[in-house]
């Protein structure tokens, strides 16, 4: 197994996570691509999308159907500006690279926001570390495991 899936995996069960990361038989570096291999809909997607929030790092966790609105997250975070990360900052940041970023199992805490959209769905999907992976998961867990805010953050 890649070493950030082992590291997912092992903050997985450190942090009392329920489910278990699967390995997917394609890639799956889009929410779509996620939901048409796990026979779910995109909404039910936990995309795990890094922002620059004035030089630092802010883990995003929005539903697959949204896009995120940066000037609100700006406004929640207190931030001036917040916009993508560049592939460089995602991998310093999380140790993993985009398409395959997981809410946790990064070298230090990230502060993260949680789309209260996903809330909707007793069952979501987050990235397990690595683009071919992924683990089941919920809203509620998803808030204790990244110490994250609920928060409305897409369009």
């Amino acid at each position: 197994m890649h070493p950030n899936v082992d590291r997912v995996t092992n903050d997985l069960r450190a942090k009392g996570a329920n489910g278990e990361v699967v390995e997917l038989p394609e890639p799956a570096p889009t929410a779509q691509a996620a939901a048409d291999q796990l026979g779910c809909e995109v909404g039910a997607i936990a995309n795990s999308l890094i922002f620059d929030a004035d030089g630092v790092a802010l883990l995003v966790l929005t539903s697959g159907a949204h896009r995120v609105d940066t000037a609100r997250v700006a406004a929640l975070v207190g931030a001036a500006k917040v916009r993508r990360a560049s592939p460089e900052f995602v991998r310093q940041s999380t140790g993993q690279a985009i398409g395959g970023v997981a809410p946790v199992g990064h070298p230090a805490p990230i502060r993260t926001l949680v789309d209260v959209w996903l809330e909707k769905y007793d069952e979501v999907w987050a990235a397990g570390g690595h683009v071919h992976t992924v683990f089941p998961t919920s809203f509620e867990e998803l808030l204790r495991i990244t110490g994250g805010t609920a928060a409305e953050v897409g369009e």
